[in-house]
């Protein structure tokens, strides 16, 4: 065998996801099953697992039973890929004189002629090359020439040990085409992954594998998020907070603005998550928009994720408000991304998340709304998790969260479309309510795990200086109901004055 007297002891698929997965890679010298149904991206893996091994100074072998060589040179062009001179192609194709009727022997049945011929086919090329790495596409076409169970479970027997002789790691790929499931090369491989692809109502199609099975080692279980695009497979694996622990100060942050801070106990502690709840027009957004901003004050970078809005019209909508968000995003202390719910996963998403804090040291995250993140989630009980683990990811790595949760109606009993207020820390809710023929604005704080807080109700404004918050609202009682009772004296009834000392406009 030509491999390298250092190689490791695993032999890497060349997806650095899927390795993560795998802690590493494949154990060298074992077979493995690779299985999926047409269209899930297995022959993309498989030639990305025989790329990495040309990387390393190997030799691979491609066996094809089912595409042609044209077509897989094609797919890696697709790519934008080369295939190495060290990556040699079989396409094994029945000799011609089994298609010959004429020639077939009476005596024997043509499959079992036919699959001697393609198993001696396969040792001969493999005797020929001398490879490390070896793929074969697929067992569908062993499958239907070995005619019954027993005869297809001894031949994969024999091409097993035939490999393990020779010590190559082999993959193979199985397009499930059988009619009923065959779970024989699942005993009899070292490992198997499956790929699968779902197609929601509305959207893209999503991707997910599973390590089904990996014998003798220690690998990261359940589903991950995949994506096919140019340049290969993607791999995002499924976030586990507790594997990511760092040290750091929980010093309060200041909004920038003194009445918000007072409201929520001096600030904000860092590495929290706070969950801001209200219906539309509420202005959660502005709120989240002025920690950005204090964040950026402060010397650091922080990051906007934005299902709901569009990001032209968030910079419009916010310059008239004093904010330059655009200036803070050219400058590079502001990092925002559009988020298409129906194009991205949920793992990518967090993926994307996490590849942020990590690259540019964010300590100040915005998700803007979870109504438009849960759109991206099969099931409400999926999205829970999900936020659980990227909320705890976050706070363990020194990053404040906000979110914000749009709920249902304006005014008396409002719903929200999921109640993650048990994961936040932080729990800010704002309010519409009637008074004196106006539509007004209150926020206040029903939550704050890290210490004391205001338990008053304060009213608000929206005007062109930004945010202007007031006194508490003591001379009304039921405000969050949205049509509260006057108890209070005349002199109550101001509304909150703005920086140019006119009264605010709700």
């Amino acid at each position: 065998m030509s491999a390298m007297a250092g190689q490791s002891k695993k032999a890497r698929i060349g997806i650095s996801g899927l390795d993560d997965v795998l802690s590493g890679g494949l154990v060298r010298n074992r077979l493995y099953l690779l299985e999926g149904s047409p269209g899930t991206g297995k022959t993309t893996v498989a030639l990305q697992f025989l790329r990495d091994g040309a990387a390393q100074g190997e030799k691979s072998l491609y066996i094809t039973l089912s595409e042609t060589e044209e077509e897989l040179r094609e797919t890696a062009t697709s790519h934008g890929w080369t295939i190495d001179p060290s990556i040699a192609i079989f396409e094994l194709i029945p000799p011609e004189s089994l298609l010959d009727a004429n020639q077939q022997q009476s005596l024997l049945y043509s499959s079992d002629l036919e699959l001697g011929e393609t198993t001696r086919q396969i040792f001969d090329a493999v005797d020929r090359e001398k490879p490390d790495r070896v793929v074969l596409d697929s067992l569908s076409e062993i499958r239907l020439l070995a005619g019954s169970s027993l005869r297809y479970r001894r031949q994969i027997l024999a091409l097993k040990h035939y490999f393990a002789r020779h010590a190559i790691t082999v993959l193979m790929l199985d397009d499930l085409t059988a009619e009923a499931l065959d779970k024989t090369v699942h005993s009899v491989a070292h490992g198997v992954i499956r790929l699968e692809e779902l197609a929601p109502d509305y959207g893209a199609e999503r991707r997910r594998l599973r390590v089904i099975k990996y014998r003798g080692q220690h690998f990261r279980g359940g589903f991950h998020d995949f994506t096919i695009t140019t340049g290969g497979v993607q791999v995002f694996p499924r976030l586990i907070s507790l594997e990511h622990k760092t040290g750091f100060a929980r010093d309060r942050l200041a909004s920038g603005i003194p009445e918000l801070d007072a409201l929520l106990g001096n600030g904000v502690e860092k590495g929290s998550s706070a969950l801001i709840l209200g219906p539309a027009g509420t202005g959660k957004s502005l709120f989240a928009v002025q920690y950005v901003l204090a964040a950026i004050a402060r010397g650091e970078r922080a990051a906007m994720f934005v299902f709901d809005e569009e990001l032209g019209l968030l910079y419009d909508r916010t310059r008239q408000l004093g904010y330059d968000l655009e200036g803070a995003r050219d400058a590079g202390h502001l990092l925002i991304e559009q988020v298409d719910a129906a194009e991205l996963s949920p793992g990518e998403f967090a993926h994307r998340v996490r590849a942020l804090v990590d690259a540019h040291g964010v300590k100040t995250v915005v998700v803007d709304s979870l109504n438009g993140y849960q759109a991206a989630m099969p099931h409400e009980n999926a999205l829970i998790l999900h936020v659980h683990e990227l909320l705890q990811y976050l706070n363990r790595q020194g990053a404040t969260t906000f979110l914000t949760v749009a709920q249902h109606g304006l005014v008396g009993d409002m719903k929200s479309p999921v109640d993650v207020t048990y994961l936040a820390d932080t729990v800010i809710l704002l309010r519409y309510f009637e008074a004196f023929g106006r539509v007004r604005r209150a926020i206040s704080v029903v939550k704050k795990r890290a210490g004391p807080h205001e338990d008053t109700i304060r009213e608000y404004t929206i005007g062109g200086n930004g945010l202007a918050i007031g006194a508490p609202l003591a001379g009304f009682q039921g405000v969050l109901r949205g049509i509260p009772t006057f108890i209070g004296g005349a002199g109550e009834l101001r509304l909150p004055v703005d920086e140019a000392g006119q009264e605010g406009d709700a």
